[in-house]
Parts: C-alpha cells; structure tokens; sequence
C-alpha cells in the first residue's frame, strides 16, 4: 500500500470502500469461514459474548461480517472484521449468516483486524502492542507510518510497543485484566517492574495511587542511606498511603527494630493517637 491511509481517522467503512468488493452475499454457511490468522484478539470477553449472543437470538445478525477467498482448503472464507459476531452466531445456534466478500492480501487483512479492534477498545495493551509489532515486524512498516495509519500519535506508538518489554509475569496480569494500560506505562522501565505490578494488585491500585507509590518508592530508595529490604519499604509505603503521614521503619537482622511517624503539626499527631487508640 503505497500511499497510508489515516484508518481511524475514517473508519473501517472507508477502508471497506477502498477496496474492490467483490460479492454481497446475503448468507454464508458459518462452517464456510475460519478465523483472521492476524486476529489481534487473542481474550474474548464472554459476559459481553454472552450479551450479543442474546442480541442475535432475540434480532438476528444486523451487522455483516467482512470476508475473503481463504487459501486454507479446509474453509472457503476468512474472516476480516467480524469474529466475534461469528462466535455469538455460533452460540445463537444460526447455521448461516450475513456476509461481505472484499479483496483483501494479508496486509490489508491485518488492517481491517487492527483498525476494528482499536476502534471499538476490545483490544487490552498487550493485544495491542502485538498488533502494531506485527505491522512493523512482517510488513516493513515503521512507527512513524503505524501512528499516520492508526491516527495516533508515534509517542503513544512507542509507548505502546514498550508493553512488550515487560517481563512476562507482569505480561501475565495485563492479559488476564488485573493490571489496565495506565498501569502498564507506570511499570515500563522500573527495574522492579514485577514487585511492583504484585503490589499494585494486592492493594487493588488506582493507577494514580500507583504512580504514587512508585514515586513515594523511589524517593525513599534515594533517601535510605542504608539499603532496605523492598517488602520494608513497601510496607512503609502502604502504611504511608492508608495514614497519610511519612512512615519509617527500622528493622535489624533479628527482626528487631521500631517505627516511627512523622507529623508537622499537633492535628497530625492527635490523628496518629487515634488511629492508636482505635485498635486497642
């Protein structure tokens, strides 16, 4: 494709339009189509497959699913833009349903995958990374031309394509929903990228609070003249964020030691008392 197509910009309707559609069928046996091999995709979410199998019982299929000429013997068609309808028609029971046939190379079908995904949000961080890895990895392009198509900026490209850097247990958490793509860009680059993804899901961080805690956790590495154990400093850090006030906490290697609170005025203090005599 030598001239780059603005893709979100105008929809996936354009992107339709901009190649030759070779046949409106009204139906298709769904056992004629297979799945994108460049599906982005790779979690469906089954409440929302759920709902629009419901959606399909109820009205049918209104949206047709965009196809083309499988090379694959065991299917005539793959899809291009439309698994999941295909999936919840499978669930609804339907043995045909409504199809659009267009050209399409393997490029072009990774675009429609893509542009589909993103504009409608079902892709999580790491599908989408993946998406714009493969566009750069098996079809030549670069991030400046992957940001001109998607219609975003190369800076949330580059971002994006950062995801993929993390180490594979943090992978994991974005994958499975525990961790959101705001807390993905907090983890890139930090050296302790895993400790702090577990903590984040234990104490159920907001990505606000845990930037903060990244912050908070940085400064006190910087200002502990003596290394700490990272489980100390985190559980300085909880205790800070719950409290309000600076936490410190000195700990021998007999597992002996004290804390202490910092406070700057008399309502701090008679905060700390209370919080005291609360508890007893």
């Amino acid at each position: 494709m030598d001239k780059i197509k603005r893709g979100l910009g105008r929809g996936l309707s354009s992107l339709i339009g901009e190649n030759k559609v070779e046949d409106i069928k009204n139906q298709l046996p769904i056992s004629d189509l297979s799945p994108n091999k460049y599906q982005p995709r790779k979690i469906f979410d089954e409440t929302n497959l759920e709902d629009l199998t419901n959606s399909i019982k109820e009205r049918g299929m209104i949206q047709p699913i965009i196809v083309r000429k499988s090379t694959n013997e065991k299917t005539k068609f793959e899809i291009i833009a439309g698994e999941r309808r295909w999936l919840a028609a499978q669930k609804a029971g339907l043995h045909n349903v409504p199809v659009v046939v267009t050209e399409a190379d393997d490029l072009k079908s990774i675009e429609f995958a893509i542009i589909e995904n993103v504009q409608r949000h079902d892709l999580n961080p790491l599908e989408e990374a993946q998406g714009y890895k493969r566009l750069i990895d098996e079809f030549s392009y670069d991030q400046e031309k992957v940001s001109k198509f998607i219609g975003k900026s190369r800076s949330y490209i580059a971002n994006s394509l950062r995801i993929l850097s993390l180490p594979e247990d943090v992978i994991k958490l974005i994958e499975s929903k525990k961790l959101t793509a705001g807390h993905a860009k907090i983890l890139v680059g930090l050296n302790n990228a895993s400790f702090v993804a577990n903590k984040i899901v234990e104490s159920k961080l907001s990505v606000r609070q845990a930037e903060n805690f990244v912050q908070l956790f940085k400064n006190k590495r910087q200002k502990s003249k003596i290394s700490k154990d990272t489980n100390i400093l985190a559980l300085e850090l909880s205790i800070s964020n719950k409290i309000g006030l600076n936490v410190d906490i000195q700990n021998n290697k007999r597992n002996k030691g004290k804390i202490s609170f910092e406070y700057k005025d008399l309502d701090q203090l008679n905060k700390i008392i209370d919080i005291i005599k609360s508890n007893y």
